[in-house]
């Protein structure tokens, strides 16, 4: 299997896209503004969104995905993409997103019989099993996250162990016990916040450095870790500090374009 990385910032300026991972060619993980450099056609063969939480920088390209491609996949009958999140998160998304004063309600559009969009409930715990277009499985596990609303990672199982991608979390013990039996190919943790702003990390449950540093050492094992969601001109202050932790992980920086092969 394959993952390609739309986008892996915390927000947006030129040259950052926010969280978007595209497992081979039919899985979104999160949708945020790097969905947008797809190509249509690529768009149009997306099947399935799992989403990790609900805040704008990870949902913002559903809305617009489904209005680029309700025609092409109409025309061509293919079954509405399903979007596969907490309750809670798909509450939010009817609520917030997909009610006619947002944004168009696509879980009914182009008809009610025909959408281009159905949405799908997930539980803490659950494995979620697609077939590719070779009709091979592919298995992701819902995991733990702590954040300010809602939220989950996902673990991909992959020929040479799990490719890993904690979402928004803050110190989460769960985590690592969940991760202790687990075989990792790759962990994708974020840390928003260079190490002079410990207090809006913590305030808001994301890691800084030297929180990243105390949850590292909590796993097993040398391991191959991906840093994303680092902010718009953080990076410096986040990768300087994350090279002079004492660790036995392999820790770069993730940027949009990278292809993990697991």
């Amino acid at each position: 299997m394959k993952i390609r990385v739309l986008g892996c910032s915390g927000a947006i300026a030129s040259g950052y896209k926010t969280t978007a991972f595209l497992l081979d060619d039919d899985i979104l993980i999160d949708a945020g503004t790097g969905v947008g450099d797809l190509p249509l056609e690529a768009m149009a063969r997306i099947d399935h969104i799992l989403v990790s939480h609900s805040h704008l920088d990870h949902i913002v390209s559903i809305p617009l995905l489904a209005d680029a491609v309700l025609r092409l996949r109409d025309a061509a009958g293919r079954p509405p993409i399903q979007i596969h999140a907490l309750p809670e998160t798909l509450q939010a998304l009817r609520q917030h997103i997909f009610n006619g004063v947002i944004w168009p309600d696509f879980t009914q559009l182009p008809s009610p019989e025909r959408p281009v969009l159905s949405l799908h409930p997930f539980e803490l715990g659950q494995r979620l099993r697609f077939a590719d277009f070779g009709k091979n499985m592919r298995e992701i596990e819902v995991i733990t996250a702590a954040h300010t609303v809602p939220a989950v990672g996902f673990a991909v199982s992959g020929a040479n162990g799990h490719w890993v991608f904690t979402g928004d979390t803050g110190p989460n013990p769960l985590l690592w016990q969940r991760l202790a039996g687990m075989p990792l190919a790759h962990l994708v943790i974020e840390t928003a916040f260079g190490d002079d702003e410990q207090l809006l990390a913590q305030v808001s449950r994301h890691l800084c450095p030297t929180a990243l540093s105390s949850e590292l050492a909590q796993l097993g094992g040398s391991v191959e870790v991906h840093i994303t969601h680092i902010k718009p001109g953080e990076g410096a202050a986040v990768m300087g500090a994350v090279a002079a932790l004492a660790t036995p992980h392999r820790i770069s920086a993730l940027k949009a374009g990278d292809e993990m092969v697991f």
